[in-house]
């Protein structure tokens, strides 16, 4: 036999992973990113940042300081771009959402403008929108204290902010302007960043400030007054409805959820989608074991807990928005906002939890490799890490749905013909002649959605499991609230029934929307090769619900006893056996680039142990071929030893 090159092996496995997938790339491409022109203006900004050098991403061994400075230039050259390539808004979006580092400028879209846009005056919005529209003004949201709440870091406040939408105590009954030309705070406003970067080195490039108020006084006019505002006079006046003034947030809340359903598709976990790529690659073209007849040891891909293991952890679910929120907010709308944060909050819990999660199982999966900064492992999940706790603490948002729940499990009889979504689960505890269905699992794995079966048989075998689900739901929310002395849901619960209680009612929720999906993938041009497999994907992710539901499942008599578990799991096996195959073109379906992914585990190529070399001699301690610190320190330990050693050896003369 040959002399075996590993590099070579490598690039040859790759091969044969990729050709093994049936799927069609620019089919399921055009799908994953709603269209064709999505997915073509995505591949064009793409194209224009990795070309750029100052989107160079050899950042490993900067200080804080150096990628502060960085992420500062990456902003400007952002609006350049705009300006020489004619850009819009929604482009320099997009562009941030694929770089490798938060931004200060994240927090200007995602909370300042549009919480300004909701709630300022038309007078106020004629006066800044442009500005804040072309961030002729820079905002961060002034929300989080540091005596109260569960964090206290606000993204752009220590050095990058001109302006703020603040939170504050209303005092009624002339200042001075700050400068837009040498960046002075006001006078009586002390700011500054925190210091080091958050834990794990996350959002390093973000100037996370803190800023005290000392009697600043707030011109009437600068006032968020679209609903409640101060007259001149000094008299207060309420807005229609209380709610209105937490619509803001609601929208803020609701497009954090969103951007973090989207941030997860370019990470390694993702309530929404697919298998990651270093996750994807790495076990491919990684060997370890016996070996086998054709001389080669065992790919690890092979190997069940890696099979298992590396499954996509759930489909893409495109969660359908509430039909134009914040146009009815604006319009004094407040119909919305129970049925908005029951559901985005249900969905930031699930969708931060289990992407913390599946970062840290792709981690794992890479062996060692995934603890180096070189796998982009570390990374991503020092970014997705916070999410449990920013835009609402997950203990806390659980307590919430869970309340939700309640009122609407309290208003089930005289409303169980208009329950919206978020609450749909409920009518099942009102069909008296349907009863929880009886599923045989061993019927649902990959002979289930085979190749073009009938859509009908599909969806039927998709829907017995989402009644599962929401029989689950509906049956835990009845028990608490049995269990309650009285639905008075002004008190809390205990963490514990709380976020499974909110678990099973989120799980409901999204169970619906894969239903949804399922049956509306003809009408959004998926064809019926690559449909099947993403059907797939979707029974798995249902059935992974429904296992990680067992102990209600079998509490509440929904599954009987350890023969419908084993085919349930004999079920999720096999759909991970079958899923295998297509692991490499489900990742390359999502198109994420080299450059983009930053990972030597997930290069195109499959030469992994190469790109690890060479990020190896990027390592600014190797531009010496002997430290400083040999002179400084290690020759005199050296020294010392070897003296200590001939003094011993002399003793026993």
């Amino acid at each position: 036999m040959s002399e075996y090159d590993a590099n070579v092996q490598t690039a040859l496995d790759m091969a044969a992973a990729r050709a093994a997938t049936t799927l069609n790339m620019a089919n399921l491409q055009e799908y994953l990113h709603g269209r064709a022109q999505n997915w073509q203006r995505r591949t064009d900004v793409v194209r224009v940042l990795s070309a750029d050098a100052a989107f160079d991403k050899t950042e490993d061994n900067m200080t804080r300081a150096e990628r502060f400075m960085r992420g500062q230039a990456m902003t400007r050259r952002l609006h350049e771009l705009q300006n020489e390539l004619g850009w819009t808004n929604d482009d320099i979006g997009l562009a941030m959402s694929v770089l490798d580092s938060p931004l200060p400028l994240t927090l200007h879209f995602q909370a300042f403008e549009p919480i300004f846009k909701l709630q300022a005056s038309p007078t106020l919005l004629a006066e800044y929108g442009p500005l804040i529209a072309t961030r002729g003004i820079l905002g961060c949201y002034l929300q989080t204290e540091l005596a109260h709440g569960t964090a206290w870091w606000i993204g752009a406040a220590g050095r990058t902010a001109t302006h703020g939408v603040v939170q504050a105590q209303l005092v009624l009954p002339e200042g001075e302007d700050g400068s837009l030309e040498d960046h002075k705070p006001l006078p009586g406003i002390v700011l500054g960043d925190q210091g080091a970067p958050k834990s794990l080195g996350g959002f390093a490039a973000t100037d996370n400030g803190f800023v005290r108020f000392d009697r600043v006084r707030v011109p009437l006019k600068n006032m968020l007054s679209r609903f409640a505002r101060v007259t001149e006079e000094g008299d207060y006046v309420r807005p229609p409805h209380d709610k209105l003034g937490y619509g803001g947030y609601a929208r803020t809340f609701c497009s954090d959820c969103l951007y973090l359903m989207y941030m997860l598709t370019r990470s390694p976990s993702h309530a929404t989608a697919q298998p990651p790529p270093s996750l994807s690659v790495t076990p491919p073209v990684r060997r370890q074991g016996t070996r086998g007849p054709d001389g080669l040891e065992r790919q690890v891909i092979t190997y069940p807990s890696c099979t298992d293991g590396c499954s996509p952890s759930s489909p893409r679910i495109r969660v359908p928005s509430v039909a134009n929120p914040a146009a009815r907010l604006s319009a004094g709308d407040t119909s919305l906002l129970a049925e908005l944060h029951a559901t985005t909050a249900g969905l930031k819990v699930l969708t931060s939890s289990a992407s913390i999660a599946d970062v840290e199982t792709a981690r794992r999966s890479a062996g060692g490799h995934g603890f180096s900064a070189a796998a982009g492992l570390g990374r991503i999940y020092a970014e997705v890490l916070p999410s449990a706790t920013y835009e609402g603490d997950n203990y806390v948002l659980d307590q919430q749905v869970v309340r939700a729940a309640l009122k609407a499990y309290k208003a089930l009889n005289s409303s169980a013909n208009d329950l919206p979504p978020s609450s749909a689960y409920l009518q099942r505890l009102m069909d008296v002649n349907d009863g929880p269905p009886r599923i045989k699992f061993d019927s649902l794995g990959p002979d289930a959605v085979k190749l073009a079966p009938p859509l009908d048989n599909v969806i039927a075998q998709l829907n017995g499991v989402v009644a599962l689900l929401e029989w689950r739901a509906a049956l835990v929310v009845r028990e608490l609230a049995n269990n309650r002395k009285s639905l008075d849901v002004g008190s809390g619960f205990a963490d514990a029934d709380a976020t499974r209680v909110a678990r099973a009612v989120t799980d409901a929720f999204v169970a619906g929307r894969v239903a949804d999906m399922a049956r509306n993938m003809e009408r959004d041009g998926l064809r019926a090769g690559d449909a099947a497999v993403v059907e797939q994907l979707l029974m798995l992710y249902l059935l992974t619900s429904a296992e990680a539901a067992l102990p209600d499942l079998l509490a509440h008599g929904l599954l009987c006893g350890p023969g419908e578990v084993a085919g349930l799991r004999r079920a999720i096996s096999a759909l991970c056996a079958a899923l295998v195959p297509h692991a490499i073109g489900l990742s390359d379906a999502f198109g994420f680039t080299d450059w983009e992914l930053d990972s030597a585990l997930g290069v195109y190529d499959g030469r992994v142990y190469e790109a690890l070399w060479e990020r190896a001699q990027r390592e600014p301690l190797n531009e010496k071929e002997v430290t400083d610190a040999y002179e400084e320190s290690i020759k005199w330990v050296l020294q010392n030893g070897q003296r200590r050693a001939a003094m011993h050896a002399a003793a026993k003369l």
